[in-house]
């Protein structure tokens, strides 16, 4: 696996003014790796330690960035990498096939301080387009691209291109097939109902607060579809005066309860504290609605949430005290 340092090179650009910021101690991080039916029954011993590990993994690259006075832009975007490179994720290598048997991929990035973002949808061929999402931030003067043309830009950019095959695992494949037979779409398939969107949110010493999301969408879907996941306000969104949120579940209705800026919105102008605003969102409009799947959050002061209305959630992080959660099931 090429290491995150060489796939990372960016360094976090604070706005062009004269203000001085002032460094705190408190910094925190959170990841989740989908959210979903996952059957505890059906999971052996070795493939639970696997995730558990692979969730180590990637937070551990998000917590060396912010360790080193690092942003918090740089971090969630290493945590995500890390995450896009490993085949156990529906994200980058290893995402899920459309109808056609092709990779569809999206991803989104949003930093606290400015309220910049970028995302990119219907991609493939980009390595980590988490990565791509960032350069449409920084360099395209958009929010938004999709398909040949996010592409185009990505190679204006000199980001690494893969061949398709490298996307493709075996499991997924089995996937689709089964999908094709049932004449169904699924957001994941297989050893339960799995929503495979992986995601970050970082506070770091600067004060800062940044999000970023990445997914490869729903096995066999059709014409175009789109889930929330490059879509700013309803599966990511940061703003430094309220939270850092990274969403994973049924995409629909996270886009129809914008789902990302309501748990925002709810702390800004209804002064809920992260924890009651996000379980709000998840545990009450989502569920209302009849919408699945969970998110992560943190606030300015280094609260974190992970709230689901599923069986389990992929998921861990680092709070300001150090303490580390790495967590699949609700217990």
């Amino acid at each position: 696996m090429v290491g995150i340092s060489d796939i990372i090179t960016k360094v976090a650009r604070e706005p062009g003014n004269s203000e001085i910021w002032t460094m705190q101690k408190i910094r925190a991080i959170a990841i989740h790796g989908g959210a979903g039916t996952i059957d505890r029954a059906q999971m052996s011993p070795e493939r639970e330690m696997e995730y558990r590990n692979a969730l180590q993994q990637a937070l551990n690259e998000g917590c060396m960035i912010l360790d080193k006075g690092g942003s918090s832009l740089d971090a969630v975007c290493a945590s995500v990498v890390f995450m896009e490179e490993n085949p156990l994720f529906n994200a980058g290598r290893g995402s899920v096939f459309n109808h056609e048997g092709k990779h569809e991929m999206d991803a989104s990035v949003m930093r606290g301080d400015s309220l910049e973002a970028g995302a990119v949808a219907g991609i493939c061929g980009p390595r980590n387009p988490v990565l791509l999402a960032r350069e449409v931030m920084e360099n395209s003067g958009h929010v938004l691209l999709c398909g040949k043309g996010a592409e185009q830009f990505a190679r204006t950019m000199g980001l690494e291109f893969m061949p398709e095959e490298w996307f493709s695992t075996e499991f997924r494949k089995k996937q689709l097939e089964e999908a094709l037979k049932e004449d169904d779409f699924r957001l994941d398939h297989g050893g339960g109902k799995k929503f495979g969107t992986v995601g970050a949110v970082a506070l770091d010493t600067m004060g800062n607060l940044a999000a970023a999301t990445s997914t490869g969408g729903m096995t066999n879907k059709k014409f175009g579809r789109l889930g929330d996941s490059p879509i700013i306000g309803s599966g990511n969104y940061a703003d430094n005066r309220t939270c850092a949120v990274s969403c994973t579940g049924s995409g629909e209705y996270f886009i129809r309860a914008v789902a990302a800026f309501r748990l925002a919105s709810l702390m800004e102008y209804g002064e809920k504290p992260l924890s009651e605003a996000a379980d709000y969102v998840v545990n009450k409009k989502l569920a209302e609605m009849g919408g699945d799947g969970g998110l992560v959050a943190v606030d300015s002061k280094g609260n974190i949430a992970m709230p689901f209305n599923t069986p389990g959630m992929y998921r861990a992080c680092r709070k300001p005290n150090g303490e580390i959660e790495i967590r699949i099931w609700k217990d």
